[in-house]
């Protein structure tokens, strides 16, 4: 395959927004949380972690959570009266179930699993602990949208499940409570956020699908509508919730989901989508394999991958190479909040100065994969060439 010039590739990190899915019909099925009977809409997920210590009755108790986390699900989790409190993740984002256990005291009001990137974590082990010391287990789905542990899905086995729908489908905002079990609580409808944002961010995506479908036409057309946008939006004073962003704001936590954003939510093939993104995943895994040790060697039954986890030496510099050639890699989970110490989670600081998110979406097709591969594999091998040239 010929060399990759930069102006060819333009792989964005999350899907795009196609405009016949603003036409959506229809109700997702068969998918948490579309198909929970008790089910609350958010603008962002870190609003369902607020509301579910305050609904459960956690603040001025201990919630025991991973010392390999995101940080923002911490910070709301704090904000809302509880004590975060951690527990050992190996460095195969492994759970260390007896680390939970030995964690667990008498001020420990609550367990909570993440599941990383659509990879399931223990969720029956971790239900077994809480129902044995009668604690309310929290699924932190947000990042593992569409995924199940085989035939289960992922959020169905917690007291609480708890998505963020933007990080896998082409919304402007979404995240989703799910209550579990027999016991119901009345939750109340939360507020629509500003229409202005939610079309804010809609354009956005649409213009990434330009761009990813256009080319170089499509990437200009891009960039001028960006920079006549940006002068609208600072004229009118235009008040943007931006997503994705790395800390907790009170400010939002009663925000939640538009209709614009559930109804493009509806115009979803769910499973095509977990279908590509696994065809994807298996085609980075086959391609790339050799040249960086993968973090899981199989993709197991029921896993909808949210990206490639690349694992590197140097992020800086493995990131800067793909930026170059248009792949929107991410660093993925770099810093730890810091009422976690550090130094007691070597393996989870490990993680996080070698893992890269690549891109696997269901936007991307064979033909963009493949790029994307050889781009990866370029970068890394003139990564070691320059630390081999350096030592």
């Amino acid at each position: 395959m010929e060399a990759l010039n930069s102006t060819r590739l333009f792989v964005p990190a999350l899907p795009t927004l196609w405009p016949g899915m603003l036409l959506g019909r229809g109700e997702p099925s068969g998918f948490m949380p579309f198909s929970a009977p008790n089910v609350r809409w958010f603008y962002f997920a870190r609003n369902a972690v607020w509301l579910t210590v305050k609904m459960l009755g956690l603040d001025k108790g201990e919630v025991l959570m991973p010392a390999y986390h995101h940080g923002v699900e911490v910070e709301a989790v704090a904000d809302a009266g509880a004590t975060p409190r951690f527990y050992r993740v190996g460095s195969r984002w492994d759970v260390d179930v007896e680390d939970v256990e030995r964690r667990i005291g008498p001020n420990t009001k609550a367990l909570y699993l993440t599941h990383y990137a659509g990879f399931p974590g223990p969720a029956e082990e971790m239900r077994r602990i809480a129902d044995k010391h009668g604690l309310p287990l929290i699924e932190d789905c947000a990042l593992s949208l569409l995924s199940a542990d085989g035939s289960v899905p992922l959020g169905t086995t917690g007291d609480i499940g708890i998505f963020c729908l933007y990080k896998t489908l082409p919304l402007p905002h979404g995240g989703a409570l799910v209550v579990n079990g027999p016991r119901q609580y009345s939750l109340p409808e939360p507020p629509t956020p500003p229409i202005t944002s939610t079309l804010s961010h809609t354009l956005s995506a649409l213009l990434q699908n330009l761009e990813l479908r256009g080319g170089r036409f499509g990437r200009g057309v891009r960039s001028f509508i960006r920079s006549l946008g940006k002068g609208a939006v600072k004229a009118a004073d235009i008040q943007r919730v931006a997503t994705g962003t790395q800390h907790f704001d009170r400010r939002h936590v009663d925000l939640g989901m538009s209709p614009f954003a559930r109804r493009i939510a509806q115009a979803q093939d769910l499973e095509a989508i977990v279908e590509r993104r696994r065809r994807n995943y298996f085609f980075l895994l086959g391609r790339l394999r050799d040249v960086s040790p993968p973090l899981f060697n199989q993709l197991p039954a029921g896993v909808s991958p949210l990206f490639y986890p690349l694992v590197v030496e140097d992020k800086a510099e493995v990131l800067a190479r793909l930026h170059a050639r248009g792949i929107e890699a991410i660093d993925f989970w770099r810093h730890m909040h810091p009422a976690c110490d550090a130094s007691a989670f070597p393996e989870v600081m490990q993680l996080r100065r070698s893992i890269v998110e690549i891109p696997c979406h269901q936007d991307l097709s064979p033909e963009v994969m493949a790029e994307v591969a050889l781009v990866v594999r370029g970068a890394l091998t003139q990564d070691r060439r320059t630390r081999k040239h350096a030592g």
